[in-house]
């Protein structure tokens, strides 16, 4: 695979996940209502506004080029946890399918991340 098509890759691997987490987090700070139910009728009420606005800040360190692997992890953490929820509660887990994205993402991005010396 060419340099540049890795490159394309990488980032449409990465707009996946980052596009899905900064409209769930507007959702969340604007206050949408099916997310406002959903959310504390599961018992996160008091923690949806701090919850969109980590979102938005993960995704940011994950686009920022020295900050993309804190960023990976934040997003990494973040959507465990989301699946976690998920699966509790009787949901399909999407979340694991952007961490799926988030990790071909980060591999695209630099092969480096999994060499271990």
């Amino acid at each position: 695979m060419s340099n540049k098509v890795q490159k394309i890759l990488a980032i449409i691997f990465m707009a996946i996940p980052s596009l899905m987490l900064v409209m769930s987090g507007v959702m969340k700070i604007m206050g949408g209502e099916q997310v406002i139910t959903g959310l504390t009728k599961a018992g996160y009420g008091p923690y949806i506004t701090t919850f969109g606005i980590a979102e938005i800040i993960f995704v940011i360190l994950f686009w920022i080029p020295k900050t993309y692997k804190i960023g990976f992890y934040f997003i990494l953490s973040y959507l465990g946890g989301a699946a976690a929820a998920e699966i509790s509660g009787g949901a399909f887990p999407m979340a694991l399918m952007l961490i799926a994205s988030a990790w071909v993402a980060f591999y695209l991005k630099d092969k480096s991340n999994f060499i271990i010396e």
